[in-house]
Parts: structure tokens; sequence; C-alpha cells
């Protein structure tokens, strides 16, 4: 399952990648355009950043940091429970923690994409004024499709990023249960939590990999 994640979340971070057009655009077309910006970047770069690692995590942090919407996902993650009493301290570090969370545990999956199929799906879904559902389908070399729901949010007169949803399984949601986890975990300490959690993401993701 794990395996299935990490490779159609390619799609996610190719999606989001340079994401900073217009509110009014349509969402559609601004997945299409950036996926299409990100493919052209990765070819060319792509002998650099395995070659450096870091180098390509960090450029990954540079580039989505202006995509997702930190601020609404982090507090998403953490849930009403535990963001109220947070400090805006503590979730600045939780939001940064988060983010490189991310960029390691799928950066390695980007940068084995080898030219598979990726097609956006005709329409976005309207939900509301400033909120969209934006379909996509990742087909693998042996011909799987894995699908990609993207829900975006107007944040700032921008399209970012709020929730994804891969082959059914929810990030948000599995980001939500595994904080939790670790908040019991840590007799609710919170700023344990927060600076442990690059660590808590990487054992669940070594936990299921051995499954």
């Amino acid at each position: 399952m794990l395996a299935i994640l990490r490779y159609s979340l390619l799609s996610a971070l190719l999606a989001f990648s340079g994401f900073s057009f217009a509110a009014t655009a349509d969402a559609r077309a601004v997945v299409k355009q950036t996926t299409d910006r990100l493919l052209a970047d990765l070819k060319a770069n792509k002998d650099t950043y395995r070659n450096d690692p870091s180098a390509f995590y960090n450029a990954m942090d540079s580039i989505l940091g202006e995509v997702v919407d930190a601020d609404g996902i982090s507090r998403s993650v953490m849930t009403v429970r535990y963001s109220r009493r947070a400090t805006p301290e503590q979730m600045q570090r939780f939001q940064e923690n988060f983010k490189r969370s991310l960029m390691q545990f799928y950066g390695n999956a980007l940068l084995e994409y080898d030219n598979q199929s990726i097609r956006v799906l005709p329409n976005s879904i309207a939900q509301g004024d400033k909120r969209a559902e934006v379909r996509m389908e990742v087909t693998d070399n042996q011909g799987v499709i894995y699908p990609v729901s993207y829900t975006m949010v107007e944040v700032d007169g921008q399209w970012r990023m709020r929730n994804v949803i891969i082959n059914g399984i929810n990030l948000g949601k599995l980001f939500r249960d595994q904080f939790s986890e670790a908040m019991q975990r840590n007799a609710q300490d919170l700023d344990r939590v927060i600076d442990n959690w690059v660590e808590t993401v990487a054992k669940t993701r070594a936990a299921q990999e051995g499954m």
C-alpha cells in the first residue's frame, strides 16, 4: 500500500510545484501548466538532483513553500483539539517540520519518475466560490491507473493545495491519525511531537515498507 501511495504522490508534487497563478485562473489549467513546468525542470536537472539529494529536497521545499496551504493543513492535521492550544511559534515549527517530512518522504519517488503517463481530467469541480476539486490519473509502466484528487482553496488570491486523496487514501486523515497517535504516545507533550515529527513520519514509512 505504501508503495502505491509514494508512487501516486509523484503527481501531487508535480502538479503543485510552482503553483503561483491567480485564483481567477481555472484550477484545472493551473494544475496542467504547473505539471508541465516541473516535468521540464526535472528532466533538465535529474542527474544533478540524484547526485545531491539534499539540494533536491531544499529545491522542492523552496518551490512547494509557496504552493501548499501550510497553515490550513497544519491546523487540520493537529485538529482543533491541539491547534487551539498551540502558540504561534509552535504552529510555525510544525508547519516547517511537516513540509520537511513530505520532502524527505516523497523526494525519492519523484526522482524515480520516468515518463509515466499523467492525465489531468477535463473539468475541475467547484465546491464553493473559493474551493475546487481537480482530478488526475497517473498510469505506471505496467498500465495500472492511480486516481488522484486535489482539494484546492483560494488563499490570498492564489490557488493552494489543502488536501490530496491518492488511490482512495486521504492524506489529511492519514496525517491526522498519525499526529493523534503521537500525542498519546508522548503524554500530550505538544513540543515533543512537533520536534520529532520528521522522525515519526520516517519510522512509519520504514515500518510500512517492511510489511
